[in-house]
C-alpha cells in the first residue's frame, strides 16, 4: 500500500471500506463454510453488513475527520450493525482500533494494541468463548502482532495476518463440527480477508495456502431464534440475567452501559422482557434459524413486515422471518429469500409498507427466481390471522387464497393517540384525545385506551364474531385489563403485547 491506512482519518476510511468490499466480494464463499454454531449459511452475509454498517457512520462524519474521529465512528457503526457472532466479533477489532488510535503511537504498535484489545473485549463480551472459531483466529494474530519485531505497520501487518492464516487452517482439527464438514471457521476466514486488506503489497507478504474448504450437503445441527439488540443499563447485570437463557450470549460493549447484545435462545420471549425490565432496549431484531423453520416446509418462507419489538418474537414464533419497515426493507427481504434457499415466498405486508415501499419490494422481487406472493395484510392482527391459517401441505396458490381470505374476512381497527386537534366525522378531537379508525375512516374518539378498545371491539361485533384478537402497547394498556373484556364482551379475546406498535391498539375480529 502506497498509503498507511492507520496514518490519517481519510487513510483509515479508504482502508474500511477496502475492507468492506472484500467481505462483499467473499460473501457467498463465507457463507458456504458456515456449519457452527449454527448452520444457517450466513456468516459472510452477517460480517459484509457489519463492516458496511460501519463504513456508513465514518462516511458521514465531515471532510477531514481525524484518525480518532473515524475510527471512533467505525467502532460505532460496527456495534450499532452487528449481525451474527462473527459480526459481534468484527466489531470488537473495530472498537480495538478506535481504543488504540486515542493513545498516539506508532502505526505498528497501534495495530498490535487494537488486536490485543479486541481479545479483551470478545473474551468480555462472549458468554462461553470456544476455541477453533474467529476467536482462535483472532489470539493468533494479536500473538502474531506483539511479538513483530520494530513499529513499521507493514511488518506488524504481515506477521498478524499470516498468524491468523495458519490458526484458520488449524480450525480444521479443532471442532468437531468442522472436521465432520471439512471446513474451517466461517468467522475466521472472513477476518482473515480483513487483515489481508492490510497487507496488500506489503514487503514479506505470502500467498495464502490452499486449503480444502469442502461444504457438506447436510449438517443436522439442531438451532434456535437469534436475538439482537442495542442495550443501555448495567449490562454485567444483564449478562448475568440472559446466562442460562440460551447460547452464544455477546455483549460487545461501546462502554460500560452501553452496548449491542447477541443471544441464540427458545425463550426469546422471556429475553426481551428480561431486557427491556433491565434497561432502555432499541433496534431489536430476531431471526428464525434453520430448526425452527415449520416443518415439513423447507422449500416455502414466509416473511412478515413487523415493527422492531416484541410482536416480532410472535410472528417469529408462528414459523414467520421478519423484517422491519423502513428504507431497507426491500434489501432485507431480497437478503432474507436468498439465504432461505427456499423456493416459494409469501409477504406479508401488514399496513406497515406505504404505496412506495410496496412498488419498491415488488419491483425488487422480480430480480429473485422463486416464486413471490404479496398477500393483502393490512393490520398486524390480520397478518396473524393469515399465519394462523397456513397449511405449509397445501400448493402455494392454495395457501395464499386461504390466507388472504382469513385476512380480508377480519374486520379491524386501530387506536392511536391524536397528535393535534381536528373535527372529524366522529366530532372533534383534542391533541391526546384517543382516536379509532376503521378501514381510512374515523369510527370514533375516546379520552382513554381503554374506553376506546372496548367501544371500538363492540362496534367490530355488531356483525358477528367469535373471537377478538388485540396487540397492544404496554404503555398505554395492561393484559390483564384487556383480558377482562372476554366477560364482558361474550366472546374469546386474545391479547398480545407489542411495544414499537406506535398506536394504543390494533383489534381484529373474527
Amino acid at each position: 500500500m502506497s498509503v498507511s491506512p492507520l496514518a490519517d482519518g481519510p487513510s483509515l476510511l479508504a482502508w474500511a471500506r477496502r475492507a468492506a468490499g472484500e467481505l462483499e466480494r467473499r460473501r457467498a464463499e463465507i457463507n458456504e463454510l458456515n456449519v457452527f454454531p449454527v448452520p444457517d449459511g450466513d456468516t459472510g452475509s452477517n460480517m459484509a453488513h457489519t463492516m458496511a454498517a460501519a463504513v456508513e457512520e465514518a462516511s458521514a462524519l465531515p471532510a477531514g475527520a481525524s484518525l480518532t474521529e473515524v475510527a471512533e465512528a467505525l467502532a460505532v457503526g460496527a456495534v450499532r450493525g452487528a449481525r451474527g457472532n462473527s459480526g459481534v466479533v468484527l466489531s470488537q477489532v473495530l472498537r480495538g482500533v478506535a481504543q488504540a488510535a486515542r493513545h498516539g503511537e506508532s502505526e505498528g504498535e497501534m495495530l498490535a494494541i487494537a488486536l490485543t484489545n479486541a481479545v479483551g473485549f470478545v473474551d468480555r463480551a462472549i458468554a462461553d468463548p470456544v476455541e477453533g472459531t474467529i476467536i482462535s483466529v483472532l489470539r493468533a494474530a494479536a500473538d502474531a502482532a506483539r511479538g513483530a519485531v520494530g513499529s513499521r505497520l507493514g511488518s506488524v501487518a504481515v506477521a498478524a495476518t499470516q498468524a491468523a492464516r495458519d490458526a484458520l487452517e488449524m480450525t480444521q482439527t479443532q471442532l468437531p463440527a468442522l472436521r465432520e464438514a471439512g471446513v474451517v471457521d466461517a468467522g475466521g476466514a472472513g477476518l482473515v480477508a480483513v487483515l489481508e486488506t492490510l497487507t496488500d503489497g506489503q514487503p514479506g507478504e505470502r500467498e495464502p495456502k490452499d486449503v480444502d474448504w469442502h461444504v457438506a450437503e447436510s449438517h443436522g445441527t439442531e438451532a434456535e431464534l437469534e436475538v439482537m439488540f442495542d442495550f443501555r443499563g448495567d449490562l454485567d447485570a444483564l449478562q448475568g440475567r440472559l446466562e442460562g437463557m440460551g447460547d452464544s450470549l455477546i455483549i460487545a460493549r461501546i462502554s460500560d452501559d452501553d452496548g449491542r447484545v447477541h443471544i441464540h435462545s427458545r425463550e426469546a420471549g422471556n429475553v426481551i422482557e428480561e431486557a427491556f425490565a433491565s434497561g432502555a432496549v432499541s433496534h431489536l431484531r430476531l431471526e428464525v434459524l434453520p430448526s425452527l423453520l415449520p416443518a415439513g416446509q423447507p422449500e416455502r418462507l414466509i416473511i412478515a413486515v413487523t415493527p422492531p419489538g416484541s410482536v416480532t418474537s410472535l410472528y417469529a414464533a408462528s414459523g414467520a422471518v421478519t423484517v422491519a419497515p423502513g428504507r431497507n426493507v426491500a434489501a432485507a427481504m431480497l437478503d432474507a429469500i436468498t439465504r432461505s434457499g427456499s423456493d416459494e415466498v409469501i409477504v406479508l405486508p401488514n399496513g406497515q409498507l406505504s404505496n412506495a415501499e410496496l412498488a419498491e419490494v415488488e419491483h425488487a422481487v422480480r430480480a429473485v427466481e422463486q416464486t413471490i406472493t404479496i398477500l393483502p395484510t393490512v393490520r398486524l392482527v390480520s397478518g396473524i390471522a393469515a399465519l394462523s391459517v397456513h397449511d405449509p401441505a397445501q400448493p402455494l396458490a392454495t395457501a395464499a387464497f386461504t390466507m388472504s381470505e382469513a385476512a380480508g374476512e377480519m374486520r379491524t381497527a386501530l387506536a392511536f393517540r391524536a397528535q393535534k386537534g381536528a373535527l372529524t366525522l366522529s366530532g372533534a378531537v383534542a391533541k391526546g384525545d384517543v382516536v379509532v379508525t376503521s378501514r381510512g375512516e374515523h369510527m370514533l374518539v375516546a379520552d382513554e385506551p381503554m374506553e376506546a378498545v372496548e367501544r371500538a371491539c363492540r362496534r367490530l361485533l355488531e356483525h358477528g364474531g367469535e373471537q377478538v384478537s388485540i396487540l397492544f402497547d404496554p404503555g398505554e394498556l395492561q393484559a390483564d385489563q384487556l383480558e377482562n373484556l372476554a366477560e364482558r364482551l361474550g366472546v374469546d379475546v386474545m391479547v398480545y403485547p407489542a411495544d414499537g406498535l406506535q398506536a394504543c391498539a390494533e383489534i381484529g375480529v373474527e
